[in-house]
């Protein structure tokens, strides 16, 4: 096993299971929702969470700082280990930025072992898909600097597409202007959206209805593999309070391309702030986003 601990932030939208199981300390992002402030650790039922958007609630989402990812560094520093840090895109939080600074500041404070912090330039269950290659290469042996020489190499060959069944709420988060959610909703326009190589979150199409909407998302899987086709042995989607509709489109994925394994997790109350309930989102590697 690789003598180094691997460390990341709570907008991965991994299951807690997947945490616990290779031993990954999680920096927690906060949300506050009438009046009250949650973490990863104390967060709302996912359900309940996603029941309260749909009735209007608009939560304020707020990185990790500095201090808090001291903090985290610290209780890691105390197994004597060099540290890797993978970290939300810089384009969308400063959380990357923040956690770069605490770095800075635990060497200051005399710890010597190596500690290298990422900016992923990945979101949700895209982040989370490459944590699961990393913990991979972290099993077979791969030393720190092999593992974030192959995280920089490979980070935008991890394609994020999503969907969203709300665009109210992309129109409060600056993604679509208020005639086009209006118009939108009107006449059941569904966007496409991803994560380009820059980090932050574009519309890149729209279609006429839910369905078509979540077929979409397929069809530009098998756009953007290009040459990792034969070599994606999993694929991963978060969803915002919509297990079926995930459900069918991970029939989709392994009925066109054969790839068995997946993995299917609620997309967080970070991310699900934004995009609001009814978020799809497909994450594979591909030639690029």
């Amino acid at each position: 096993m690789s003598d180094f601990i691997l460390i990341t932030d709570s907008t991965a939208d991994m299951p807690d299971s997947f945490y616990a199981q290779h031993q990954i300390p999680v920096l927690s992002l906060t949300y506050t929702m009438r009046g009250r402030t949650y973490t990863q650790t104390d967060s709302l039922p996912m359900k309940e969470f996603y029941d309260q958007l749909r009735q209007g609630e608009m939560p304020v989402t707020s990185q990790v700082n500095p201090e808090a990812a001291l903090t985290g560094f610290r209780k890691a520093a105390q197994q004597n280990k060099d540290i890797l840090c993978l970290c939300f895109s810089s384009a969308l939080s400063g959380t990357y930025n923040s956690c770069r600074i605490a770095a800075e500041m635990l060497k200051e404070e005399g710890f010597a072992r190596k500690i290298i912090v990422i900016d992923s330039l990945c979101a949700s269950t895209g982040m989370g898909l490459l944590l699961h290659k990393v913990c991979e290469m972290k099993q077979k042996g791969a030393s720190l600097e092999e593992t974030a020489d192959w995280i920089e190499a490979h980070k935008l060959n991890v394609c994020h597409i999503f969907t969203v069944d709300d665009l109210n709420h992309l129109y409060r988060g600056g993604r679509v202007s208020k005639t086009t959610a209006i118009v939108g909703t009107m006449i059941n326009i569904k966007p496409i959206l991803h994560v380009d190589k820059a980090g932050t979150l574009q519309v890149i199409g729209k279609v006429h209805g839910r369905t078509k909407s979540l077929k979409t998302l397929v069809d530009l899987m098998e756009e953007k593999m290009g040459s990792w086709k034969d070599k994606n042995d999993i694929f991963m989607i978060c969803q915002g309070d919509v297990q079926s509709e995930a459900q069918q489109v991970a029939q989709m994925v392994k009925e066109r391309f054969g790839i068995s394994q997946s993995l299917i997790s609620y997309t967080g109350p970070v991310i699900g702030s934004h995009t609001g309930a009814g978020v799809i989102g497909l994450f594979f590697m591909g030639d690029e986003r």
